[in-house]
């Protein structure tokens, strides 16, 4: 399956369904192709991409049923959407978005980098995350957090709050970090000062504990 095909799978029914840094706004067409939602925000702070969007969901925007707003993160969007998708961008960006803007009620987040600081942030809000996984499209490898704004009751550990407490138990998640791990022993090979070898020697080992489940 594919990056957005996967993605999809994870979506629930809501009333409205938001999605921001939407791009071609093909998770919204999936949301009110297979009536999982009443109506849909598409939203882009690239005016370009958003007009791609646009055109594929044309149809559900004459009928009322989709409305497109140009804005940063979700300046232009209502607190009381029902699910938020944010998918292809930074951990950190997704971290600027909400915290300029709010936590949804219930919200499905893929960053592209930085999961750790995304999970880390929602977490320490109280969100309870109801799946934090990792998966791949035969080619890359991409972590998802979904969850819900209130409720978390669970502790996390080190190694959790790192990689995601569904991704540990991840067949996909051990094929991850075993090509983590032999990237870094290829860093090891080039010149380098002795303080940089020793954090990424720490790291490998740190990795390596997290793969023979010592450091989970």
């Amino acid at each position: 399956m594919d990056r957005i095909s996967i993605l999809c799978s994870y979506l629930e029914p809501c009333k409205t369904f938001a999605d921001v840094a939407c791009d071609h706004g093909y998770c919204a067409e999936y949301m009110l192709k297979n009536n999982l939602c009443e109506s849909a925000v598409i939203a882009d702070i690239s005016s370009k991409s958003l007009e791609k969007a646009k055109t594929l969901l044309s149809g559900y925007i004459s009928s009322g049923r989709c409305r497109a707003v140009c804005c940063d993160g979700l300046k232009g969007i209502d607190g009381s959407v029902g699910c938020v998708m944010i998918a292809g961008i930074g951990g950190d960006e997704i971290i600027k978005i909400l915290s300029d803007g709010f936590i949804p009620q219930s919200f499905v987040f893929q960053p592209m980098k930085n999961h750790s600081a995304l999970r880390k942030f929602l977490v320490g809000r109280g969100c309870k995350l109801t799946a934090d996984d990792v998966f791949t499209d035969g080619k890359n490898y991409y972590f998802l957090i979904k969850g819900v704004r209130h409720g978390n009751n669970e502790s996390y550990t080190e190694a959790c709050l790192k990689y995601g407490k569904d991704s540990l138990g991840n067949p996909v998640f051990r094929q991850y970090l075993q090509t983590e791990i032999d990237k870094k022993k290829g860093y090891l090979q080039r010149e380098m000062s002795r303080e940089s070898r020793c954090i990424i020697e720490d790291e490998i080992k740190y990795m390596q504990g997290v793969l023979s489940g010592e450091n989970c």
